[in-house]
């Protein structure tokens, strides 16, 4: 199956050049998400974005057919690794018996001075 874009009307609008998702046999690769409020600055505290971030990751899978249990991995990227815990616990209550593998990385910086972005890939 060729690479394919998919749109949804969950996914935030995009901050430059991407595509909110790409599916290509059977996996689907989401950008990462931020949280962003009303006004385009970071939505609360980290444990706040953290959520909001989930949230629309669960929307955008809703939107292709498919669930939490459907991620194969995931990628963190905080602006202060301080703030792993917070963000783990929230991540953590997203899930059931299986979560997806998983990497935690401290960035210098992300988009519009969030705490947290968060990247996506899923199976069908």
């Amino acid at each position: 199956m060729p690479k394919r874009v998919l749109s949804t009307p969950t996914a935030p609008a995009a901050l430059g050049p991407y595509s909110v998702a790409v599916e290509a046999n059977g996996i689907v690769f989401f950008s990462g998400q931020i949280a962003l409020d009303g006004d385009g600055k970071p939505a609360g505290n980290t444990a706040e974005q953290a959520n909001q971030v989930m949230e629309q990751i669960g929307g955008l899978l809703a939107d292709i057919g498919l669930g939490y249990s459907d991620l194969v991995k995931a990628t963190i990227f905080l602006a202060d690794m301080g703030d792993f815990g917070a963000v783990n616990e929230v991540y953590g209550s997203f899930f059931n018996d299986e979560p997806p593998a998983r990497s935690a990385i401290e960035v210098a910086a992300l988009p519009r001075g969030v705490a947290v972005e968060i990247e996506t890939v899923a199976a069908r």
